[in-house]
């Protein structure tokens, strides 16, 4: 019986990419860390561990719709920005940044893999893999689609890889620092510049680009304690960054970075629950989304214990932002994504192993059932803002 389904599963998906080959179809990317747990607040290796996966889902209607999930190397390690798919849905590009090894502290061991995956294919498979340095983490690739910058965050390097034909050709390595722990990354829109959040030594530093040809900008900005994840709006105005803090309890930070400004500045900096790791504007800009942990990864007996983890919606009005919604989610929070029409809300759940699904009208997170993954959700991508 087991056997009959999964075969009529898999029909039923190669069915659905081929009849959706030649339109966009709304593909949530989600990366799955089947080798991770969290015991006493510390992250161990699970039992029985598996590979990673990395799950397709439909968000062209409501409630969204998991349509397939294949084997690729995944980690919940780093921010949530492990995964980028491309414009045209027809490839992805996935970073994993530990894996189980029993000889570790832990059961984990630092990696390197990068995983390119045709995802035009019946299923969709891994069609090259190759390394980027320790603790490969968040990947981008440039708006007109040549250049892909990978951060290793043990390694405190960018690695750049040329893109042809859906293929990535190593092609530099630039040195941030010892101890810098670059971690999230983005491309701003004339691909001649992105943003690197430097988790470990408390800054963002910004990259010029010609060619492959990468330099540091000696002008760092600062936004706050242990930034990580960040995001850029649509019309490429502002930088959102998530400042992830001790971790101890307190509450945390976001901020905006106006990137209208000579030299880029940050301009605004506002309170959100703790472990603020997930971040995502909506495809319009009108709305930021911030996950927090809430203290759902501490101890039961720790005083900052909570159950649930937390997702605020923030009205982005001009360079400021405004609390609007605050809905419970799972714990163990990881990414973040809008659907492409900004309604669907979907939140990553280590904890559970299922993504929360919500929907958002401006006003209301209005929750319904979630999906199961079956390995724990650790980075989303979307092909569009």
């Amino acid at each position: 019986m087991k056997l009959h389904r999964n075969s009529l599963l898999s029909a039923m998906a190669i069915l659905w990419f081929a009849s959706m080959s030649a339109a966009n179809a709304d593909v949530v990317l989600s990366t799955n860390d089947n080798h991770t747990d969290m015991r006493d607040g510390k992250l161990v290796v699970r039992q029985n561990p598996g590979p990673g996966t990395l799950s397709m889902i439909d968000t062209r209607h409501f409630p969204p719709r998991l349509i397939d999930t294949i084997d690729v190397p995944g980690s919940v390690v780093g921010p949530p920005m492990s995964a980028w798919i491309s414009p045209d849905e027809t490839f992805a590009i996935v970073t994993s940044a530990t894996r189980a090894d029993a000889s570790q502290k832990g059961g984990l061991a630092d990696d390197d893999r990068v995983s390119v995956v045709d995802l035009r294919a019946s299923p969709p498979a891994i069609v090259q893999q190759l390394h980027a340095g320790l603790g490969a983490t968040g990947v981008r690739v440039s708006p007109d689609g040549t250049l892909a910058l990978i951060c290793n965050r043990v390694a405190g390097t960018v690695s750049v890889f040329h893109v042809h034909d859906r293929r990535l050709e190593p092609a530099g390595v630039v040195d941030m620092g010892k101890g810098s722990g670059p971690s999230g990354i983005v491309f701003l829109k004339d691909g001649k510049t992105a943003l690197v959040t430097r988790n470990l030594d408390n800054q963002i530093s910004v990259l010029h680009i010609d060619g492959d040809q990468i330099r540091v900008d000696p002008r760092p900005i600062t936004t706050g304690l242990a930034p990580y994840t960040l995001d850029i709006n649509s019309r490429g105005t502002l930088a959102a960054v998530s400042n992830m803090g001790r971790g101890d309890g307190d509450v945390d930070t976001v901020s905006l970075i106006d990137l209208t400004a000579v030299p880029y500045r940050t301009v605004e900096t506002v309170s959100v629950a703790s472990g603020p790791e997930p971040l995502k504007f909506s495809p319009d800009g009108a709305w930021l989304a911030v996950g927090a942990a809430n203290g759902s990864v501490k101890p039961p007996a720790s005083p900052f214990h909570h159950k649930d983890g937390l997702v605020q919606i923030f009205r982005v009005d001009g360079k400021r932002l405004h609390l609007v919604a605050t809905a419970p989610v799972g714990s163990w929070p990881e990414g973040v994504a809008f659907s492409r029409d900004g309604r669907t809300v979907l939140m990553q759940n280590m904890g559970e192993r299922n993504i929360s699904v919500l929907r958002w009208d401006g006003v209301h997170l209005t929750p319904a059932a979630p999906l199961s993954i079956g390995s724990g959700p650790s980075a989303l991508a979307t092909s569009w803002p």
